[in-house]
């Protein structure tokens, strides 16, 4: 097993960042495209959910849960199976069924969706979950985190009127652009990805014409005259239907999805998902995929990359590492990090080798904060803070150093915002 970088890739690789960090590890006797989150990994990814959660909560999302396997005969229903056979994972029979590992969410939260009988006044219903999809990635293909076989995304599946479309793309877009904002990766633009020739998609022209105008009536209000720009493409839409995809730049010039917002006509007819209507009669629901967060592995290997692993306090696996000077100051060490894990942040403590190989081991892990604590600061009831993303370091009252970090973890913040230093008299 291992979590080290490999030869002849630039510093700013997310492989090769987690040399340093840890966040994964690749193993042989588990196949190719099948990272181990190590315990840093776990804090980066968990915090995401819960961002995933808290946008989905106020959205008024609901959360389910599905199983990551269905029968085949799920798939060719939906479509999948014909247009993705190729990328899915061999079926496997078990009993008289026919299984598959999932290539999408959108079946089962279709299926959930039909569970119950749903009135006009209900709607709109939105169903959000994490749930992880499986692509049969060649082993040549699959890279570190960005491009894996089993990908956990935030996906939300909405459930709505016709007269309610409109609104729920607005809703979905913004929230979309509010979670990359938040995580700091830029949208270089967005992308209104229509159908292209052929038969390779499902729907009437009709369908798909007034599909993309709405996608694109949305768009335009949101994004108004700033950036990022919309920018339209043929033959990029789903084979479903048409999307608005935000689009990031990697280092090296490569475009990846990192949300999106797609509409949905074809599951709603293929498996015939109604509301009882007004006037009495059924009528077909709408349905919108949308993808805020977006999926965990490629969203943490983007935010590696971004910030050359030195994360927002928020998300860093260490928040503040704690050192001691000497043996001296290890009780006043103790209680600061007690103080720190009551307030909710993650505190390591350090004691182990000389001061200066300590400090390097916590920039090397790139821990948000390095706090240390010599004769001066028990005396005064400080600490001596470095914050190298800030660039940043000092002496810090010690309640006010708790409260600094705290409240930059809390309100998920770009940067902790300490205080001015004190002119030397």
């Amino acid at each position: 097993m291992t979590a080290h970088s490999e030869p002849g890739r630039s510093a700013l690789d997310h492989r090769d960042l987690n040399a340093d960090m840890s966040v994964f590890a690749t193993e042989p006797m588990i196949g190719a495209g099948l990272p181990l989150w190590l315990p840093a990994g776990a804090v980066i990814r968990r915090e995401l959910e819960l961002l995933a959660q808290h946008i989905a909560h106020r959205d008024g999302c609901l959360p389910v849960y599905s199983p990551v396997l269905g029968k085949r005969a799920l798939y060719e229903r939906s479509g999948h199976w014909k247009k993705f056979r190729n990328d899915m994972f061999p079926s496997i029979r078990v009993g008289g069924d026919e299984l598959v590992l999932r290539p999408a969410n959108c079946p089962h939260h279709a299926m959930i969706y039909a569970a119950e009988r749903h009135s006009y006044r209900q709607l709109p219903i939105r169903l959000n979950e994490l749930g992880s999809m499986f692509r049969a990635e060649r082993s040549g293909v699959v890279s570190g985190l960005s491009r894996v076989r089993q990908i956990s995304l935030d996906d939300t599946h909405v459930f709505c009127r016709p007269d309610q479309a409109a609104a729920e793309i607005t809703r979905a877009l913004r929230s979309a652009l509010g979670a990359q904002r938040l995580l700091g990766l830029p949208v270089d633009y967005v992308r209104l990805s229509r159908r292209g020739a052929g038969d390779g998609f499902l729907g009437s022209a009709d369908q798909w014409i007034h599909a993309e105008e709405a996608l694109r009536s949305a768009a335009t209000d949101v994004l108004g005259d700033d950036d990022p720009p919309l920018v339209e493409a043929i033959g990029e839409a789903a084979f479903y239907g048409p999307k608005l995809d935000l689009q990031v730049r990697d280092r090296h010039g490569h475009d990846e999805t990192i949300g999106t917002v797609q509409l949905d006509f074809n599951q709603p007819e293929r498996f015939d998902l109604t509301y009882d209507a007004a006037d009495g009669t059924r009528s077909r629901v709408v349905m919108i995929h949308r993808g805020t967060v977006g999926a965990m592995e490629r969203v943490v290997a983007a935010l590696l990359e971004r910030y050359s692993g030195r994360l927002p306090l928020w998300l860093a696996p260490v928040q503040v590492c704690v050192l001691p000077v000497a043996p001296a100051q290890d009780d006043y060490a103790h209680a600061l990090v007690d103080d720190l894990c009551v307030a909710g942040l993650r505190a390591r403590l350090d004691t182990d080798g000389s001061l200066g190989a300590r400090i390097r081991s916590s920039r090397r892990r790139r821990d948000a904060v390095i706090a240390v604590t010599g004769p001066a600061e028990v005396s005064s009831d400080s600490v001596h803070v470095t914050d190298p993303a800030a660039a940043f370091a000092g002496p810090v009252a010690r309640d006010r150093f708790v409260k600094s970090v705290s409240d930059a973890r809390s309100g998920r913040a770009q940067q902790v915002d300490w205080p001015a230093p004190t002119p030397s008299s």
